[in-house]
């Protein structure tokens, strides 16, 4: 098939109305402070470590920290599939969310300090 020299169609991108941008900037700015909140709680779960083998409580604290980023990466998962459905934000905004998964679920499998 052919192209048609003749087609009058624009080739550069249209302009983004208001309320994109708007829904742009809401959806970056929201997903930027989950994706530090959640950072923060995987950081939390790497920084405990127990003393020693009497230590359990630094052990569930580590777990339930690594837990809790698993579930708010979860979230920015599915916040940013709507924003990117929306085509507000563009598809790279997944590796935030997926990147913090596999670290929280590292540090709950392979990565778990040992008693």
């Amino acid at each position: 098939m052919t192209r048609d020299l003749t087609d009058s169609r624009p080739t550069h991108t249209p302009r983004r109305s208001a309320g994109d941008l708007f829904g742009t900037g809401v959806s970056a700015v929201v997903l930027t402070l989950g994706a530090a909140v959640t950072g923060y709680l995987t950081f939390l779960a790497y920084a405990s470590e127990p003393a020693g083998p009497w230590d359990q409580h630094t052990l569930t604290n580590g777990h339930f920290a690594a837990g809790l980023a698993l579930l708010s990466s979860a979230l920015l998962a599915m916040l940013a599939w709507v924003t990117v459905k929306a085509a507000w934000l563009r598809t790279w905004w997944y590796a935030i969310p997926a990147t913090l998964a596999v670290a929280a679920l590292l540090r709950l499998t392979l990565l778990a300090p040992q008693l």
